[in-house]
């Protein structure tokens, strides 16, 4: 298998070093399994992503009432569920979804190495310039590239839940690349157990997180991760939407 050459194995180690944790680099893998559709849903196409030298993160279709999606359950893992999709820059979409957590991961500190971990993270990738891109940015996805197989998007935009210290509607920059910005959407333990309900102008996020103009959205992704701090942490992701409005 790709991953078991000789030179695959050193890319491997170097990505380990280099990313050390950034699983949400993004969006991009070496294995892309399709899965079953949620209930209800069977237009939906999702797809799973695995990230290298990465434990999985299960996610299993799930109802609760009007709340229909997946439970996640992550134990020192990073994987995500991937819907890949094309809406054209200029159209500006309205982004909805809902998550629940009953408990938040001790240890996590988005934005903080070796502890950026979120128990519920919804993630939006967008297209660009790559080779408007830093030099060191340009390095790093040559380096993902050639050890999944896939280039991660241009700029990736992650809604989270934070410690209870986060401060929300909080722009937090990934401490490996900034091309992954993260949005504080809930903090601290007031909301667990309860269905949250969110409803996001992805655009106007994007500009206020990057200080730019996007490029298309390229795909949509959920991803409940405990890699960095070997913990543990189980959500739930529901009516998972976006729709374009001009």
């Amino acid at each position: 298998m790709y991953l078991q050459s000789p030179k695959c194995s050193a890319s491997l180690r170097r990505l380990k070093l280099v990313l050390a944790g950034t699983s949400a680099l993004v969006l991009s893998a070496c294995t892309h399994a399709p899965l079953p559709p949620p209930p209800t849903a069977a237009a939906s196409l999702w797809e799973e992503v695995r990230f290298p030298g990465k434990r999985v993160t299960t996610y299993d279709p799930m109802v609760q009432g009007r709340f229909v999606g997946w439970q996640a359950s992550a134990q020192g893992s990073a994987s995500m569920l991937r819907r890949r999709l094309h809406v054209p820059k200029g159209i500006e979409p309205t982004l909805r979804f809902a998550w629940k957590t009953n408990a938040l991961i001790p240890e996590a500190v988005v934005g903080v190495v070796d502890k950026d971990d979120a128990v519920t993270s919804l993630v939006v990738a967008f297209d660009g310039d790559h080779q408007g891109m830093s030099l060191k940015n340009q390095m790093l996805f040559d380096l993902a590239e050639m050890v999944t197989g896939e280039r991660p998007p241009y700029a990736s935009l992650i809604y989270v839940w934070g410690h209870d210290k986060a401060e929300i509607e909080s722009v937090v920059n990934s401490p490996r690349t900034d091309r992954i910005r993260k949005i504080v959407l809930e903090a601290g333990p007031a909301h667990l157990g309860q269905w949250r309900e969110y409803e996001r102008n992805v655009i106007a996020d994007f500009r206020r997180a990057f200080g730019e103009e996007p490029g298309p959205i390229i795909a949509l992704g959920i991803m409940t991760d405990a890699d960095n701090t070997g913990g543990r942490a189980q959500a739930w992701y529901a009516n998972v939407d976006l729709t374009p409005t001009r």
